[in-house]
């Protein structure tokens, strides 16, 4: 179904956003920490002594308050992290719409859901497995369980969301990519509303142990400073994290009609692959480049008229010193004058999430024009030598454009500009 009453491209507001991960249960109580200077991740030890990482940023328990609003017959078919994405939903949509009917808005036919995840229900699939191997018995609702699209269907049988749906699946930058691509499909016509994000709990013990035993998590085992610091000399690997973001997006006229409050317009989206490595960033950097270069033009944004950019950031050795290469090839000298931040050293990396949950802090940064510290870094890589704005927030920015970048595992390359709405 069609909705596109003209020949252009739409623009796209974000009218509403809501996140959970290890720092809070809301996106305001996660920025809070955040300008605080506080860390969601902490030392927790697994029964397996083989697994050496300690860090990491795992959720509170939902509280039954927090699944109230949801309906119990959907929500006991779905895997952690699908509930977490209904309670992200759930404030998106609240700041978007408060209590007004849906329907007085947009036609359930008009209104979809794009949430993606980097590894889904399997958490749950190997918990469920455990139980059968011991026990020759589980949840009639395994197979389910397992879906990667479980969070998007659940999203949309709880609000009747009946239009464009999907479900991506790549790794780190998943959540840019499906804000991205709900982007494309409010821009090109084919909705008017759209729910847009990434989900993610990983945490059972062998998929937690398949992931350290590639050395990809932090080597640190007793100083929280150093389990994450992006872009610093003593990185040693990324801290594993959990949670939800989802956005609310809106074809841009639709929304000035019915009085919304607009947060922030999608103006430029990119989506590029290396095509080189499963885990390592391709030496070209070509694909980052790209992507760089390409929201750039769609967004009619110079590299000088770059407020801030919140970067991939994940305190690998591989990661940085090619996201800062990256940076330095498609913005030229420009580059260096751009504020830049990882908040993955406040969060850990949500892998799935990561990229939503970054440019809910994107809004965040431009509503109160503070620009986040990358926390952490005492010691800079030489070879990290852009403006990562150490350690000390940054307040009192003018921040119009605004930059979210996402690599993922599998060469996954995307990251989208926001443009600030006088």
């Amino acid at each position: 179904m069609n909705f596109n009453d003209s020949a252009a491209p739409r623009r796209v507001a974000i009218t509403g956003y809501g996140a959970l991960c290890s720092l809070g249960q809301n996106a305001q109580a996660i920025w809070d920490g955040i300008m605080d200077y506080q860390v969601g991740y902490r030392k927790y030890d697994f029964d397996d002594p083989s697994i050496n990482a300690r860090f990491f940023g795992f959720v509170d328990e939902l509280s039954r308050e927090a699944m109230r609003p949801f309906s119990k017959k959907i929500s006991k078919m779905l895997p952690l992290f699908a509930k977490y994405s209904l309670v992200a939903s759930h404030e998106a949509l609240q700041m978007a719409f408060g209590d007004a009917n849906l329907d007085d808005h947009y036609a359930p036919f008009q209104r979809g859901v794009i949430l993606g995840t980097g590894w889904g229900g399997l958490d749950t699939a190997n918990d469920n497995n455990n139980e059968y191997r011991d026990n020759g018995l589980a949840t009639s609702f395994a197979t389910v369980m397992s879906m990667c699209n479980a969070a998007t269907a659940g999203i949309t049988m709880n609000w009747n969301f009946r239009g464009v749906q999907n479900s991506p699946v790549a790794a780190c930058a998943t959540g840019t990519i499906a804000i991205g691509e709900a982007y494309e499909a409010i821009r090109h016509g084919r909705a008017k509303l759209m729910l847009a994000g990434g989900s993610e709990s990983l945490k059972e013990q062998f998929n937690v142990w398949s992931i350290d035993v590639m050395q990809a998590l932090s080597k640190e085992q007793d100083d929280t400073r150093k389990a994450c610091c992006p872009f610093s000399k003593g990185r040693s690997g990324f801290v594993l994290s959990e949670g939800a973001a989802v956005l609310c997006l809106e074809d841009y006229e639709s929304a000035k009609a019915r009085g919304a409050t607009i947060l922030g317009e999608i103006t430029g989206y990119a989506n590029y692959s290396d095509a080189y490595d499963m885990t390592a960033p391709a030496d070209d950097m070509q694909a980052r480049v790209e992507v760089i270069r390409e929201i750039c033009r769609q967004a009619q944004v110079s590299a000088q008229q770059i407020d801030y950019v919140n970067l991939h950031g994940t305190s690998t050795p591989l990661n940085d010193i090619n996201e800062t290469n990256a940076l330095k090839i498609a913005l030229g000298d420009a580059a260096y004058a751009i504020p830049m931040s990882s908040t993955k050293s406040y969060t850990g990396h949500l892998i799935g999430a990561a990229g939503s949950l970054e440019a809910v802090f994107c809004l965040k940064a431009m509503a109160s024009g503070t620009i986040p510290a990358t926390l952490h870094m005492d010691e800079a890589d030489p070879a990290c030598d852009l403006n990562y704005t150490p350690n000390q927030h940054l307040f009192g920015q003018q921040l119009n454009n605004v930059m979210n970048l996402s690599f993922g595992f599998g060469g996954a390359n995307a990251g989208v500009m926001i443009r600030k709405v006088a």
